[in-house]
C-alpha cells in the first residue's frame, strides 16, 4: 500500500509544479498504469479536465486548446500503445509551435523486455519530435522533492515551442487511500505549497531590435506575404503594410483580410509576374503557406533580401533565399519598425497594378459562384456563415485550397487549423479543443475522408458551451489528388478513394443534430437556425465528386487569359 500513496505523492507534485507555468487544461484517457497522474490532476482545483477514450483524438484535443488558449496543455494516457498514439499530435505541435506536455505512465524498468503485459520501451519513443524530453525514475522519497518541483521547472521554462514528453514509471500497488502517508516528504518545500510560483525560476528577457539598415530598406519596393498568424497579428500587418504602400499577398490563415483575394488565380499570369519582379525586398510574416501559386511565386522571386518573422525557431524557407530570419513575435517586430504614416494612402502602392488583377480574378468567382451551391461556392461565400465574435476551423486537402483560392474572410476574424504536417487525422477533435478554450461559436469545415478517420472523435463535440456547426464536405473521397497529376486509371481507387458513405448516422450515434441543404438559400438558414443553439450539428455538404476541382481549374484558366 505505501507504494500506491508514494506513487499519488509523486503525481501530485508533478501537477502541482505544472500550474505554476501556466498550464490549466489536462486532457485524460482511461488507463489503470495512471491512476496516480489520473486522480492528481482530478484532485488539483487549479486544473480542469477533458476525458476522451481515443489517445490519438486526445492528443489532438490538446492541441487544439494550446491553440486557442495559448498556454500549456498537459495529456495524461497510461502505458503502452496508448503512448504511441499521441504521436501526430506531437509532431504538429513541433512544427506549428503548440506547447504539449506528455505525460505517459509507464511500467517500472523491471518490468520492461521480459514479456509483462502492456509494456513497451517508451523512453525516447518519440525520437527527436519532442522539443524537450524527461525521463523520471519511479517514484521513491531517496530523491527529494526539490528535485522534482526543479526538474519540472526547468524543463518548462525552457518549452518555448513544441512538445515535452514527461515519462512517469509507477510500480504497483497503484490503489490506496491513506491521505497522511509521505506529507512529510512533500513538505520540505514549505510554503511553496501555498503560493503560484515555481520553484526554480528562470526569468526571460524578450528583446526584439531594430534593424540597423532599416531606414534603406523601408524605402525600396517591398512586398508582404502574410502566413499563419494570430487575429491580432493579422490586423496589425494589414495596417503596416497599407501604410508602407507594399502590396500585401495574404494566405487564408493570416487573418489578414486577404486585400488582395484570389491569389491563387492571378499570381502566374505575365503581366503580374513581371511587377512582382520589381520587388527589392520581401517580408513574410509568419511560417505555413497554403496555396500552391504563392508558394511557387515565393520559391522563385529573386529579390536583394527575403526577411521572414516568426516566433518559431527555425529557417522557414523551404526556398533558401538570401536574407534574414526574425525569431521573434509579429507584434514586437513592427513595433520596433512602425510604417511611416505619411505613406498611407493606396496610391502610394507601387505596385498599384495588383489590384486590378485581384478584382478582376474576383469578379470571375464571382460571375461564376454567387448564390451558388456546391463545394467551391461554399469555399467562396463562407464569410457569409461565419457567427458573430465566433471563429472558424478549417480542415486540410481541398477545401483549404479553395478557400484559399476563392474566400475572402473577415479581417481579424480568428481562423485555426492543421497546417504543420497538414495530415488529414484529428482535425475534429482539434477543433473541438478550439471551442472548449475560448467558449465561442464555432464553424468548422472539413472533408469527408477527414471526417472518417477521426470519427469518433465526434463524442468531444457534445454537450458544448456554445454552438457548434462541423460542415462535412462530402465529395466522396480525395479530390485533391484529382488537382494533381495521378493516373487517371488508377486515380478512384488508389488516390481518392471513395467511400460512398453517408454521415447522418455518425451524427445520430453521437446525439449531435443533423442536417443536409440542398440549395444555398437553404444552407444559409439552416446555418442561422443552428447559431441560435447551445448545441452541435453536423451539416452534411453533398457534392458532385469532382465540382470543387474543376471549378477551381476553369477559373485559373479563365483568369490566366484575362
Amino acid at each position: 500500500m505505501s507504494n500506491s500513496v508514494l506513487n499519488r505523492r509523486w503525481a501530485e507534485l508533478l501537477l502541482e509544479a505544472l500550474t505554476r507555468h501556466g498550464l490549466r487544461h489536462v486532457c485524460i484517457a482511461p488507463g489503470s498504469r495512471s491512476t496516480p497522474l489520473t486522480l492528481s490532476a482530478a484532485g488539483n482545483a487549479k486544473l480542469i479536465c477533458h476525458t476522451h477514450f481515443d489517445e490519438r483524438g486526445l492528443g489532438h484535443l490538446a492541441l487544439g486548446l494550446a491553440k486557442a488558449s495559448k498556454e500549456p496543455v498537459a495529456v495524461i494516457v497510461t502505458s503502452g500503445t496508448a503512448v504511441a498514439n499521441l504521436y501526430p499530435s506531437l509532431i504538429e505541435a513541433g512544427l506549428t509551435g503548440e506547447r504539449l506536455v506528455f505525460l505517459t505512465a509507464d511500467r517500472p524498468p523491471e518490468l520492461i523486455d521480459c514479456g509483462a503485459n502492456q509494456a513497451i520501451r517508451q523512453i525516447g519513443i518519440f525520437a527527436s519530435h519532442p522539443t524537450q524530453t524527461l525521463s523520471l525514475p519511479r517514484p521513491t522519497t531517496e530523491i527529494s522533492a526539490s528535485w522534482l518541483v526543479s526538474v519540472v521547472d526547468n524543463g518548462m521554462s525552457n518549452l518555448k515551442q513544441g512538445g515535452l514528453h514527461i515519462n512517469c514509471p509507477f510500480a504497483e500497488p497503484l490503489y490506496g487511500n491513506d491521505v497522511i502517508a509521505y506529507q512529510d516528504w512533500q513538505q520540505t518545500l514549505g510554503e511553496w505549497w501555498q503560493g503560484n510560483q515555481p520553484w526554480l525560476r528562470q526569468p526571460e528577457t524578450h528583446v526584439t531590435s531594430k534593424v540597423q539598415d532599416w531606414d534603406l530598406w523601408q524605402n525600396k519596393r517591398g512586398v508582404v506575404l502574410a502566413g499563419r498568424m494570430n487575429a491580432e497579428e493579422g490586423q496589425l500587418v494589414a495596417q503596416w503594410s497599407r501604410k508602407m504602400g507594399w502590396p500585401l499577398i495574404s494566405d487564408v490563415l493570416s487573418q489578414t483580410g486577404q486585400p488582395l483575394p484570389c491569389a491563387d488565380l492571378w499570381l502566374n499570369h505575365p503581366r503580374v509576374q513581371k511587377i512582382l519582379a520589381q520587388a527589392q525586398l520581401v517580408i513574410q510574416f509568419g511560417s505555413r503557406l497554403t496555396g500552391k501559386r504563392l508558394l511557387q511565386w515565393q520559391a522563385q522571386c529573386q529579390p536583394e533580401e527575403f526577411w521572414i518573422v516568426d516566433p518559431i525557431a527555425g529557417r522557414l524557407d523551404p526556398a533558401n533565399h538570401q536574407g534574414r530570419k526574425f525569431t521573434c513575435y509579429v507584434a514586437d517586430w513592427l513595433r520596433e519598425h512602425p510604417a511611416d504614416s505619411t505613406q498611407e494612402s493606396t496610391s502610394s502602392c507601387w505596385a498599384d497594378e495588383l489590384s486590378s488583377w485581384s478584382e478582376q480574378a474576383l469578379e470571375c468567382v464571382n460571375a461564376r459562384l454567387d448564390g451558388k451551391f456546391g463545394e467551391a461556392a461554399v469555399a467562396y461565400q463562407l464569410h457569409q456563415l461565419l457567427p458573430e465574435q465566433g471563429q472558424l476551423f478549417v480542415g486540410n486537402s481541398l477545401i483549404v485550397r479553395l478557400i484559399d483560392a476563392l474566400g475572402q474572410l473577415p479581417t481579424g476574424y480568428p481562423v485555426y487549423s492543421n497546417r504543420g504536417a497538414s495530415g488529414i487525422d484529428g482535425l475534429i477533435a482539434t477543433a473541438a479543443g478550439v471551442q472548449r478554450a475560448t467558449n465561442k461559436p464555432t464553424l468548422a469545415i472539413i472533408g469527408d475522408l477527414s471526417a472518417l478517420y477521426d470519427l469518433n472523435s465526434l463524442a468531444l463535440l457534445r454537450d458544448l458551451s456554445a454552438p457548434m456547426i462541423l460542415i462535412v464536405v462530402n465529395n466522396n473521397g480525395g479530390q485533391i489528388f484529382s488537382l494533381l497529376p495521378t493516373p487517371e486509371e488508377t486515380r478512384q481507387r488508389f488516390y481518392c478513394m471513395p467511400q460512398h458513405v453517408n454521415f447522418d448516422h455518425a451524427a445520430a450515434m453521437f446525439g449531435l443534430n443533423y442536417v443536409t441543404p440542398q440549395s444555398w438559400p437553404e444552407l444559409k438558414q439552416r446555418v442561422k437556425q443552428a447559431w441560435g443553439q447551445k448545441t452541435t450539428t453536423l451539416l452534411e455538404l453533398k457534392v458532385t465528386d469532382s465540382e470543387g476541382v474543376r471549378c477551381l481549374q476553369e477559373l485559373r484558366k479563365q483568369v490566366a487569359a484575362l
